[in-house]
């Protein structure tokens, strides 16, 4: 088991310190509001992602019903006229 690059003899070490420092009170709460918060910021990831997808969506939709000016491949050469 590979969680963040930490094996599980790491994970174990940290969740007994863990239980040391706060308590077993303390520790399923502590628990929740750290499942709450990855909960927070995986919706907020998610919908910003999906408003991005959104929004290039519609920007490509744009771009294809535009008509296009041909391309000829050479500037114009238009000269200013004299007065």
């Amino acid at each position: 088991m590979d969680f963040f690059g930490i094996g599980a003899g790491e994970i174990l070490l940290i969740l007994v310190i863990a239980l040391i420092i706060w308590g077993p009170k303390r520790l399923p709460e502590i628990a929740r509001t750290l499942g709450r918060i990855t909960r927070t910021l995986k919706k907020a990831s998610y919908n910003l992602t999906s408003q991005v997808t959104r929004e290039l969506d519609i920007r490509e939709t744009d771009d294809k019903e535009k008509p296009r000016l041909p391309r000829t491949g050479k500037k114009s050469q238009t000269k200013p006229e004299k007065d």
